[in-house]
């Protein structure tokens, strides 16, 4: 045994363990705000801003009275939180079923398919994902706006279909496949879209799970691509653009809708956890 490297694993071990506490903290708090009844929450909140900059909140760290009426004002009484909540839901649902029918076989022609064009068209793809949203705004806003899409949920759902993020994720990694494998579902019938299904989707599924959990955080977080599109209808706006507005307006319940909105994340997250790890692991050794 080696003294120096076991003393090396345990100081690994607490700051690693300090830094998990840390980042997890505000997320634990959030979810304790959020069974406070809705007047505490209010006097709570009314705090900020009454104080001097070196002076501290006082801490709030458990309700003084287990309550669910934040959760009752926002799925009962007022159904704003959750129209926004739903809406959040639709864009992520269907930007990730789109993906799903794109992304792998674009990925799939430009990594076993050779054909006149096809370093230029991942060289575009490169290009796209190197320039900020800021870049391709008017670009976007202008097409949207000629196919009549502007202002309708496809504004925010269509361009997301031909991410080309994780069209590089996946290209990169089908194209350390064997063109063995796929030479020998040729012999034994396959066709190169049978071969797609049955071959090349399994054995790349830690990569698309992995993309899929992190496609899902983006949608899940869009803002800036909403209130670029959907100007002028807020009502299609996702929870994601309208948590600074409850805020501001300390409803008393922005708690409850910040855990509802924290909720799909973390469950999409355990879920794909496996993918995660796997896909990164696979990545690093090819």
């Amino acid at each position: 045994m080696n003294p120096n490297k076991d003393i090396r694993v345990w100081l690994a071990r607490i700051f690693l363990t300090v830094m998990a506490i840390v980042m997890l903290l505000p997320m634990v708090q959030t979810f304790l705000y959020s069974f406070s009844s809705i007047p505490e929450m209010k006097s709570y909140m009314k705090t900020r801003g009454n104080r001097e900059e070196t002076e501290w909140m006082d801490p709030h760290l458990s309700p003084h009275m287990i309550s669910l009426g934040q959760y009752e004002q926002i799925l009962i009484k007022d159904n704003t939180v959750l129209q926004y909540f739903i809406n959040s839901v639709v864009y992520a649902a269907a930007i990730l079923a789109g993906q799903a029918l794109v992304l792998p076989a674009l990925a799939y022609g430009l990594s076993k398919f050779r054909f006149h064009g096809r370093e230029g068209i991942f060289f575009l793809i490169v290009m796209l994902m190197l320039l900020p949203f800021q870049v391709t705004m008017v670009p976007n806003v202008l097409t949207l706006r000629v196919m009549g899409l502007l202002n309708t949920q496809w504004a925010v759902i269509l361009p997301m279909w031909f991410a080309p993020f994780y069209v590089f994720l996946l290209r990169q990694y089908m194209i350390t496949l064997p063109d063995e494998l796929l030479e020998a579902s040729s012999m034994d019938g396959a066709g190169p879209f049978r071969s797609f299904l049955w071959i090349v989707i399994p054995v790349c599924q830690p990569v698309i799970g992995a993309a899929a959990a992190l496609s899902f955080a983006e949608n899940w977080n869009l803002v800036e691509q909403p209130l670029t599109y959907l100007s002028r209808k807020p009502e299609l706006m996702p929870l994601s653009t309208v948590f600074n507005q409850l805020a501001g307006e300390n409803t008393g319940f922005e708690f409850a809708g910040a855990a509802l909105y924290i909720l799909p994340a973390m469950l999409v997250y355990f879920f794909f956890q496996k993918d995660i790890l796997s896909g990164i692991q696979l990545t690093e050794m090819k």
